[in-house]
């Protein structure tokens, strides 16, 4: 069984599928709902981590009546032709001692299209896991509003982009996160508002070095812990999902279970894959008290680790790249021309956060979904007018240091970080406001000193 989507793109243009509602569980970004800052406060960096646009289940489930979920979906008519650079008859030239680049002459296209197991071709067919026409254009619309609210409204970043010293942009090596950036990019700023000699860099790490998410490949340790409390998730939640047999156990040949066939994890991707698209799923699976038991399950699955050897290993080599570079800005202000970094990521990686930092509300993130971690300088009070004395004086005092700021938000809301809550640790009548001392404070905890050497399998150590 094939579905198709209704007037699916054949064009690379954004706004042929009419998107003007959110698919659900997609929150937009809300431009006009955005809480300016305390006038003393001034905006000096944005750090965003976006999960990827809506796609296609991982795997085929419940393809078989009852449920009937296509096994096909027909959602990837854009973006499928591509060009590349092709070592030719003149092979390859060097434009100059250090860098080697194909002959612009010498390129290839090719246009991609989806072979099924018997061999037929099948125009329009997504692979498992692959971005949709629809996550292209919720991306494309994400970086838009960025540009709408960071560059039109607040006017914080330059309407025209002319350097990669301006932005940086990141994502992990998975084509569903590379290809939601570049949609991301291409909103915030389009071609017209690029410079001529402009070309974005999309940066890719090697896996054994990525921390966009909990490296569990390069972290046994990690994984240890993970598989450990995943176990206890079983024992705990499982009698939780066993009264929904009745309810669902028809459509699954099975029954609903975090270790079952499907995993229950399993089951919640393609419920919630299918709502994105616009497919019919069983009635069963949209009364509340089924499918929000299957997400606590699932969450605590994946996220009840909330133990500080978890934090640090997991999330704690990501915050610490995102600490740094905040205080690299409040070291250097304009002498550092960076003003926004955005990373494309996984669910993982987005509830990961939250939960390290104890600001989680144990919802799986939706597609699309963003994270902004917002950095402010507090600006000179101008009121306090030197004496003719203090500016006499003023050679042979120390300088006061400018007071840093850091605003978390997530899906539209601030996050008020507990660490942050004692008195002297926010600004002052604004607790979502975390002094950046307060904040690379706790960083520094959740930092491991010898990330290595803290993964590395120990016999002595329990995942208790």
């Amino acid at each position: 069984m094939a579905l198709h989507a209704s007037g699916a793109p054949t064009g690379t243009t954004h706004t042929t599928l009419g998107l003007t509602n959110a698919t659900p569980g997609h929150v937009p970004l809300d431009v006009e709902g955005y809480p300016i800052a305390p006038p003393e406060l001034e905006l000096e960096q944005v750090h965003m981590y976006v999960r990827h646009g809506e796609r296609t289940p991982v795997g085929v489930r419940m393809a078989a009546p009852p449920a009937s979920i296509p096994e096909h979906w027909m959602f990837c008519n854009t973006a499928r032709q591509f060009r590349a650079a092709v070592a030719g008859g003149h092979g390859w030239f060097a434009s100059d001692a250090s860098q080697l680049e194909p002959n612009e002459d010498e390129s290839l296209r090719t246009r991609r299209i989806v072979e099924r197991r018997d061999g037929t071709p099948a125009q329009g067919e997504c692979l498992l896991g692959e971005l949709t026409d629809v996550g292209r254009e919720s991306t494309y619309n994400l970086g838009s509003s960025l540009r709408e609210l960071y560059v039109n409204k607040l006017g914080f970043l330059p309407d025209v982009v002319h350097s990669n010293d301006e932005v940086y942009f990141r994502s992990t090596n998975m084509p569903r996160t590379i290809e939601s950036l570049q949609q991301v990019i291409h909103g915030l700023y389009p071609t017209t508002k690029a410079a001529e000699d402009f070309t974005p860099l999309v940066r890719v790490r090697n896996g054994k070095d990525e921390n966009l998410f909990g490296n569990t490949l390069a972290c046994k340790r990690l994984e240890i812990l993970q598989i450990g409390f995943a176990q206890a998730a079983v024992a705990a939640w499982n009698p939780s999902l066993e009264p929904l047999d009745k309810k669902v156990s028809k459509y699954l040949q099975g029954p609903i279970r975090l270790d079952g066939k499907p995993r229950a994890s399993g089951v919640l991707d393609t419920i919630r894959a299918a709502d994105a698209h616009g497919i019919p799923v069983p009635h069963e699976f949209k009364e509340k008290g089924v499918l929000d038991v299957i997400e606590k399950a699932v969450v605590q699955e994946w996220f009840a680790d909330k133990t500080e050897e978890v934090r640090r290993l997991g999330m704690g080599p990501l915050l610490s790249d995102l600490s740094s570079k905040m205080q690299r800005k409040a070291e250097l202000g304009g002498q550092d021309p960076l003003k926004i970094l955005v990373h494309s990521t996984h669910d993982t990686c987005l509830a990961g956060l939250c939960s390290t930092l104890d600001a989680y509300d144990e919802k799986w993130p939706a597609f699309a979904a963003s994270i902004t971690f917002e950095l402010f300088r507090k600006r000179p009070d101008e009121t306090q007018r030197s004496s003719y004395w203090q500016t006499i004086l003023s050679p042979f005092r120390r300088p006061q240091p400018v007071e840093h700021y850091v605003r978390m938000r997530y899906q539209n809301r601030n996050l008020p970080l507990p660490f942050c809550s004692e008195k002297g640790k926010h600004l002052h009548g604004a607790p979502e406001f975390c002094t950046l001392a307060a904040f690379r404070e706790r960083v520094a905890e959740l930092t491991p000193k010898d990330w290595e050497a803290e993964c590395a399998i120990s016999s002595n150590r329990t995942t208790n």
